[in-house]
């Protein structure tokens, strides 16, 4: 047999596999595909999300499975999303073993988070500041670096003093009369103190403007009611954030774009009149002492599920800056009219008065007619003693 043959063989067969690698390597196509598959596989972070199944999470963790910056999607909650690509850990949040489940981790999006205005006070607390605790200190021990909490805009509180827009380092002057806004303050608390405690671990915390997307709370059901309650002499001016807007938002947290503390949510403001007028809602007004009154005295015998500290939400400013998502390059996509224009469609056809929803049965039902019956029959003797007043 011709070695020489052979080697001439061999020779041809490299030089035509060194062209084709020429040929494939200067093709854009082919090097934009190899590209991504070496950056997804090699590098981008492990992201973890809780609260993964429904609302926010459920957004988050398809956003994130679909990104090419990510390398990997971990999936906890207590039952299992529709998202195939994530790796699902079923389990509470309260759970120390999800210390394990976080192993090779390098960001939590902590999302499990009970806001639900029917969810017993105690029970919401429970969970809530149980949970952001559990998850803090499983990351650290799991040698996560970054935990990413999400609360509210509604920690600054809504006093009449307020700047607009605050700054995102303003002091946080909310107490905990709000729905669930306690818990808020106490899960800020944890994820201040948690760096202090373990050394490593970055904490990040996202506060969106009034939330709107497939939620459900007392400021989104203020436009479900017949007529917008306005507190005479207050000053109510509106920001909204589209949950879209959330979901980018944390991406940019979770990818490392920006950190610390910051605020998200369309750019300006709406005032209570360009409101009235986009939503073609007129307004019901009642002295302060009246409106805040009843409102206690029907959350208090459980006629509504919002306390009255809700009420200051729609009486002051508290519309926040977003320059720290801007100085990172991030925009919001939506508007406060295109939010405000997004939760009408939404609501429509929802009755709600003093915070109870409409045509719920039995004696949900009786207890929504007599939240109307006090809050309309209120009106209208304040209106009478006005009359009364005018012909003296």
């Amino acid at each position: 047999m011709d070695v020489t043959w052979y080697v001439r063989v061999i020779h041809v067969r490299m030089e035509d596999n060194r062209w084709r690698h020429l040929v494939s390597s200067r093709d854009p196509q082919v090097r934009a595909a190899r590209n991504r598959s070496t950056t997804h596989a090699s590098r981008g972070p492990v992201v973890a999300v809780t609260g993964a199944a429904t609302g926010v999470g459920d957004l988050l963790t398809r956003r994130l499975a679909e990104s090419e910056e990510i390398k990997q999607v971990v999936a906890i909650d207590e039952r299992r999303g529709d998202v195939s690509e994530a790796q699902w850990h079923l389990l509470d949040v309260r759970d120390p073993a999800i210390a394990e489940k976080l192993r090779g981790v390098d960001v939590v999006v902590h999302l499990a988070l009970d806001l639900d205005l029917e969810t017993d006070p105690a029970a919401r607390t429970a969970y809530n500041v149980r949970g952001a605790q559990t998850v803090l200190t499983a990351a650290a021990a799991a040698g996560v670096h970054r935990v990413v909490l999400c609360t509210s805009a509604m920690v600054y509180g809504a006093l009449p003093d307020n700047d607009i827009p605050l700054s995102e380092d303003a002091e946080l002057r909310a107490t905990a009369e709000a729905t669930g806004v306690g818990d808020l303050l106490e899960i800020e608390r944890l994820g201040r103190r948690a760096p202090r405690a373990h050394p490593g671990l970055n904490v990040t915390v996202v506060r969106p403007a009034i939330l709107v997307g497939g939620t459900d709370t007392a400021l989104t059901r203020y436009f479900e009611s017949p007529r917008l309650l306005v507190v005479a002499g207050s000053r109510p001016t509106w920001q909204f954030c589209h949950v879209d807007d959330l979901v980018s938002a944390l991406e940019y947290a979770a990818l490392e774009k920006t950190d610390g503390e910051f605020a998200v949510g369309c750019d300006g403001w709406l005032e209570q009149e360009e409101v009235e007028e986009l939503s073609g809602i007129r307004r019901m007004e009642l002295p302060s002492a009246v409106a805040l009154g009843a409102a206690a005295r029907l959350h208090r015998i459980g006629l509504t599920p919002s306390p009255a500290g809700d009420l200051a939400y729609t009486m002051h400013p508290w519309v926040v800056s977003v320059s720290r998502l801007h100085d990172a390059g991030w925009r919001p996509r939506w508007t406060n009219e295109e939010v405000l224009a997004a939760l009408l469609e939404e609501v429509e056809g929802r009755h709600t008065v003093a915070g109870r929803r409409l045509g719920r049965k039995d004696a949900t039902a009786a207890g929504a007619a007599g939240a109307t019956v006090a809050l309309l029959g209120t009106a209208a003797l304040v209106r009478r003693a006005r009359k009364a007043r005018r012909r003296l």
